[in-house]
C-alpha cells in the first residue's frame, strides 16, 4: 500500500513519512556522490549530484511507485568505475547505506534523549518514523539484488565470479523491470527482516 492511502485517512503520518524519505533519499544518493567524488570521480559532480538538494536526487518515477505502491526508488548517481577501481565501487556502493545506519543511530539516540526531556507524541512519531525508515533503506539496499548497492558490494569482493555474474546482469534491457517484481514479490521477506532489524534496535535502547 503506497503513502496516498494515509493523506486522507492520516494527514500528518503522510507528511512526516514523505518528508522523511525525501531528506533519507537525499542523504543516501548525496553520500554516494560525494564519496565518489572525493576518491577522484568527476562525474557525480559533473551531473549536478554532489548537492543535497533533493530535486537533483529525485526520481519521478519512483516518487510515483513510493506513492502508489509503497515502494520505490531514487535517481542512481551516476560513476564511472575506470575513475575508481574495485576498492573505490566499494566504498562508493557502501556510503549509502553507512549514511542511513548513521542517521538510524542518530534517531536512536534522539529518541533516548526526548524521552528524558522532551516526551511528546510528536517526537516520539517523528524520530521512530526517521529510524524505522533508514533501517528499511540501509538493509534494503545492502540486499544482493541487482542494481542495489548490495550487489554492488559483492561484485567488488568477488568481481571474477558472482560479482561478473551480477555485472552482467544489469547490463541487460529487462533487468530493471525484473529487480522490480522481484522486490514485488519479496517484499513480505524484505519487510519481516527489516523489521526484525528495526525491533532489535529499538529494543536496545528500551522503546520496545
Amino acid at each position: 500500500m503506497g503513502l496516498l492511502s494515509l493523506l486522507s485517512s492520516n494527514p500528518l503520518a503522510f507528511v512526516i513519512i514523505a518528508v522523511a524519505l525525501i531528506l533519507s533519499l537525499t542523504v543516501h544518493e548525496f553520500a554516494h556522490a560525494y564519496v565518489a567524488d572525493r576518491l577522484g570521480d568527476p562525474t557525480p559532480r559533473r551531473a549536478g549530484r554532489v548537492t543535497l538538494n533533493p530535486l537533483a536526487h529525485l526520481d519521478p518515477f519512483g516518487a510515483i511507485l513510493l506513492l502508489v505502491a509503497g515502494f520505490g526508488f531514487a535517481k542512481p548517481v551516476p560513476v564511472n568505475g575506470n575513475n575508481l577501481g574495485r576498492w573505490g565501487m566499494l566504498w562508493v556502493a557502501a556510503a549509502g547505506p553507512i549514511s542511513n545506519i548513521l542517521i538510524a543511530i542518530l534517531a536512536a539516540l534522539l529518541l533516548l534523549l526526548v524521552s528524558k526531556v522532551a516526551p511528546t507524541q510528536l517526537n516520539y512519531l517523528v524520530l521512530t518514523t526517521v529510524l524505522g525508515i533508514n533501517i528499511v533503506l540501509a538493509v534494503f539496499n545492502l540486499l544482493p539484488i541487482p542494481l542495489l548497492d548490495g550487489s554492488r558490494i559483492v561484485a567488488a569482493l568477488f568481481p571474477r565470479t558472482l560479482g561478473r555474474a551480477l555485472m552482467d546482469f544489469e547490463m541487460q534491457p529487462y533487468s530493471f523491470i525484473l529487480v522490480l517484481v522481484i522486490i514485488y514479490l519479496g517484499r513480505g521477506t524484505i519487510g519481516q527482516i527489516t523489521g526484525t532489524v528495526e525491533g532489535w534496535i529499538l529494543g536496545l535502547i528500551g522503546f520496545n
